[in-house]
């Protein structure tokens, strides 16, 4: 008796059916494809910049635009440095001179090589100053226009550096020399109403009601001296032996005992006063402790 149950001969077992499909993501690392990461997580901004940047250098173009801001930006920061230590510098030197000479001073250096070079090194080529024109020390109506060549900031025991030459050239008028000594000569400067001048024979009159002193500007002992070569209408009330010390001793606080060894080269009687020009050369810069002026070089 057979199995009604049985597998009939040569019938092949059944197959059971192919489990689920589902769709499954390209491989990572394929070109196109959504970067791989725990959902939620940013996208690669690293790897889209370096492609950018790398896109950005195969342009020759885009090359010599960089290049270009690269080289601006240099430059704006080299202009910045320099007029920064430029403005630094003459802050420095005007505060200097103007202890020096008791007036207002503009500085300037010289615009080769730049400043920032020549601040580095400690040597600039050339410093210019001028003052206001309102005094040197009690010389009212005084002003000084000075070139300083060659100077070297080096620290020394005895020196904070030197000074290859200085050239000052003074101006001081007549109203100004008028001023100064009706204000500083006790005996000479009650008498004095108005100066002259007479470059004809390179002297100025100190006019009086009383009279009039005559005196002619010459270089003694590296100073400027006023040497009286005539007195009129004075006579009796002012002597000739108490006129000479008296402006002897004037001019001396005036134009002597400058620093750098500073001293008086020529004087000239002009039409509106007197011309003089004052130098040194290779002065030693005196020490803070040695000249207080000099403290903040």
């Amino acid at each position: 008796m057979t199995d009604p149950w049985a597998r009939p001969a040569n019938q092949a077992p059944p197959v059971p059916p192919p489990p689920p499909q589902f769709p499954q993501g390209p491989p990572p690392g394929q070109p196109g494809l959504p970067p791989q990461g725990a959902p939620g997580d940013p996208p690669n901004k690293n790897s889209s910049l370096l492609v950018k940047i790398a896109n950005l250098f195969r342009d020759p173009l885009s090359i010599v635009l960089v290049v270009v801001i690269i080289v601006a930006l240099v430059a704006a920061g080299l202009t910045a440095g320099e007029l920064y230590a430029r403005s630094r510098a003459d802050a420095v030197v005007a505060k200097a001179a103007q202890c020096v000479v008791q007036d207002n001073v503009s500085v300037s250096f010289g615009a080769l090589p730049p400043f920032l070079l020549q601040h580095m090194s400690g040597h600039y080529t050339n410093i210019h100053f001028e003052t206001a024109g309102n005094q040197i020390r009690q010389a009212k109506g005084m002003k000084v226009n000075v070139l300083i060549n060659d100077v070297r900031l080096e620290d020394t025991a005895n020196a904070s550096g030197s000074i290859g030459s200085l050239v000052a050239n003074i101006t001081w008028s007549s109203q100004g020399i008028k001023d100064t000594i009706q204000n500083a000569i006790p005996i000479i400067g009650s008498f004095v109403t108005g100066v002259t001048t007479n470059p004809s024979d390179g002297t100025i009159e100190l006019q009086g009601a009383l009279g009039a002193i005559k005196a002619k500007p010459q270089v003694v002992d590296n100073g400027i001296s006023l040497q009286v070569t005539e007195l009129t209408g004075l006579g009796f009330t002012l002597p000739r032996e108490t006129v000479q010390p008296a402006l002897d001793a004037f001019t001396s606080t005036l134009t002597k005992n400058y620093p750098l060894g500073i001293h008086a080269d020529s004087v000239q009687v002009t039409d509106s006063g007197v011309v003089s020009q004052f130098s040194t050369q290779n002065a030693s810069i005196p020490k803070g402790n040695q000249d207080p002026c000099f403290a903040g070089l």
